[in-house]
């Protein structure tokens, strides 16, 4: 079914918002498990949670830190007096992967849309032209920055580093020698679009005509109201289960 860009949006917003605000774990289950079906309805590729190691990396880390930081609940391993995990700390860590697992996958219903729709569809939602195409920029601009890393942690790879096996520091120096380059390629690329942005005479007018027209159809109109009732919803369960 093709869908408007804005109803992606409206989607997109609402999951992402219910993701930042709503703190019980089972509710964002909830939203999580939504997300899924919502990004398997548009037939999306997340193949990203092929490493879903890193997220249980990052699970154990958060929880530790909260547990030593901010402990609540029973403690489940210590040293001596020194807490180092405790059964609050952990509820923290899983609700920091739902909410980033949320907010990734609902990102991926956007994927099918051109970037040119999505800014068309700002415009005629009266955002300005040039919130819209910075919005749309950065659309582009993940992906890319996404592939520059994988091309730095390739070279050092074929240089014969194999970084599993690095030690924490060494794993550090090596993560500051990635930056560096992808950092120049995005300042590269920058000044490369600022060249193309001036020489089309970008922003010359005050206003900019376009061929393409977005409409509503009956099932954006829907899923859209649809979407805002769930996120009403969803809040107003989550504000009286508090």
């Amino acid at each position: 079914m093709k869908l408007d860009p804005r109803t992606k949006l409206v989607m997109v917003f609402s999951l992402s918002t219910l993701a930042v605000f709503v703190v019980d774990t089972l509710l964002l289950s909830i939203v999580l498990i939504i997300s899924i079906i919502v990004s398997n309805f548009f037939k999306e590729d997340w193949g990203f949670l092929n490493r879903a190691r890193k997220f249980i990396l990052l699970l154990v880390g958060i929880a530790f830190l909260q547990s030593i930081f901010s402990p609540s609940g029973e403690i489940l391993f210590g040293i001596k007096d020194f807490t180092l995990l405790t059964t609050g700390g952990l509820a923290k860590g899983i609700r920091v992967i739902l909410r980033m697992l949320v907010i990734i996958i609902s990102a991926t219903i956007m994927k099918g849309s051109s970037p040119r729709e999505i800014i068309q569809g700002l415009i005629q939602w009266k955002v300005p032209y040039e919130i819209a195409f910075m919005v749309s920029l950065a659309i582009r601009f993940i992906p890319i920055l996404g592939q520059e890393a994988k091309d730095a942690f390739t070279a050092i790879q074929l240089r014969g580093i194999e970084i599993d096996k690095l030690s924490l520091t060494k794993r550090f120096k090596v993560y500051s020698y990635m930056f560096m380059p992808v950092l120049s390629g995005v300042i590269h690329r920058a000044k490369e679009l600022s060249t193309s942005l001036e020489a089309r005479a970008f922003r010359a007018y005050p206003e900019r005509t376009s061929y393409i027209k977005l409409e509503l159809s009956k099932n954006d109109l829907l899923i859209m109201s649809a979407s805002i009732v769930f996120t009403i919803t969803m809040l107003v369960i989550y504000i009286l289960l508090r």
